[in-house]
């Protein structure tokens, strides 16, 4: 019984011992790693400051100082300018008739074939008019028989009505062109049953093609009626075609890329025969004359509050402050549309700095610093 005892008290002292030695293993690794954790917060914050005070990291080089804002005197300069505008498009007809059979029944006469010529008021196409001609001749003679009659002028208005009616019946049964032009195509042929509304042949008149090109907002300023366009077709190698401007429209039109433009429509007068409808170009619009701009750097102009203005570089150094107008017209240029200034002055222009203050450390970050306007 005793030795039993002895054997249980041992074994409960081993358990202790096992346990306590888990804990200080515990305890350990708590201790070494809260002293990682610290002595990282501590590395990071000397690198913070490091970088803060000397605008690098101690393993980098000493450099000079990084400028993000790099002024430099710019000048400006007159150029003088011809605004050509570059066009693309297909030619149309100058005219379309769609020939509509304007009554019912079946046709007795096709007088033109694709490709003849037609005058304005040929006859198209003829249909079965057996039943208005004799409406005509009906209403002729009820017509005649209330004059002899002595009729009422009611009577013979309504009679004379009626006889108009059945002229025009009769009038519906063929199909005339509306204009000079050429047969474009034919849908029908002696014999067939058409509706009335139908369309049975197409009427072109190719004596001058007409165009609509988009023009941009910003060059329309430089076109106007009349105005010569020279056009170049794939199909037709003899050289370029001259057009005009013929129409400019009332209203602009926005486009989904958000830009305002004009359809702007251009006339070809006694084109070639090789040049159909459906036939694609490109050309060119030249305002006349030369126009000269006073041009200065974008870099320049300074906006704030719907504002824009210069720093003007006077002849002593100094600088003055001067508010301007300007349109930029790209690759950083723009126009002097008004303010104090003229070719051969000297404006400062203000830079951005790209340098990588970070480049040192092989990553690819970026930053970007904005300068504020002034």
């Amino acid at each position: 019984m005793f030795e039993m005892q002895r054997s249980d008290t041992a074994t409960e002292t081993l358990v202790k011992n096992q346990f306590k030695k888990k804990q200080r293993r515990r305890r350990a690794r708590r201790f070494f790693t809260w002293i990682f954790i610290l002595a990282l917060i501590a590395g990071g914050l000397y690198l913070y400051s490091f970088y803060k005070e000397n605008n690098r990291f101690p393993w980098a080089e000493e450099r000079a100082p990084i400028s993000f804002v790099r002024e430099t005197d710019s000048e400006v300069y007159e150029s003088i300018f011809t605004q050509t505008i570059d066009l693309s498009s297909y030619v149309e007809p100058n005219d379309i008739q769609q020939v509509i059979l304007r009554a019912t029944g079946t046709v007795t006469d096709v007088y033109v074939k694709e490709g003849d010529s037609v005058k304005k008021g040929d006859v198209l196409i003829a249909l079965d008019d057996i039943n208005e001609r004799f409406d005509v001749a009906q209403s002729q003679d009820a017509l005649q028989a209330a004059i002899l009659t002595g009729a009422s002028d009611r009577e013979i208005e309504l009679a004379e009505l009626r006889l108009t009616n059945a002229k025009n019946k009769l009038d519906y049964t063929k199909a005339y062109a509306n204009f000079d032009g050429v047969v474009a195509s034919v849908k029908v042929s002696e014999g067939d049953y058409f509706t009335a509304g139908q369309t049975a042949m197409t009427i072109v008149d190719r004596s001058t093609l007409k165009a609509t090109v988009e023009i941009d907002e910003i060059d329309m300023q430089y076109v106007e009626l009349g105005q010569k366009a020279v056009l170049y077709f794939d199909s037709y190698t003899d050289g370029s075609i001259e057009g005009y401007v013929s129409y400019i429209p009332m209203l602009g039109r926005y486009t989904n890329q958000g830009i305002g433009v004009m359809d702007v429509e251009l006339t070809i007068e006694s084109p070639p025969a090789r040049i159909v409808p459906g036939y694609t170009f490109k050309g060119t619009i030249t305002s006349e004359g030369e126009t000269a701009l006073i041009l200065l750097p974008q870099s320049a102009v300074t906006t704030s509050r719907g504002s824009s203005s210069v720093l003007k570089r006077n002849e002593d150094g100094t600088t003055t402050r001067v508010p301007v107008t300007v349109k930029y017209l790209g690759e950083g240029i723009s126009q002097l549309l008004s303010g104090d200034l003229k070719a051969g002055d000297t404006v400062v222009t203000r830079r951005t700095d790209t340098s990588n203050p970070f480049a040192s450390m092989g990553g690819n970050m970026n930053m970007m610093v904005e300068i504020p306007d002034e």
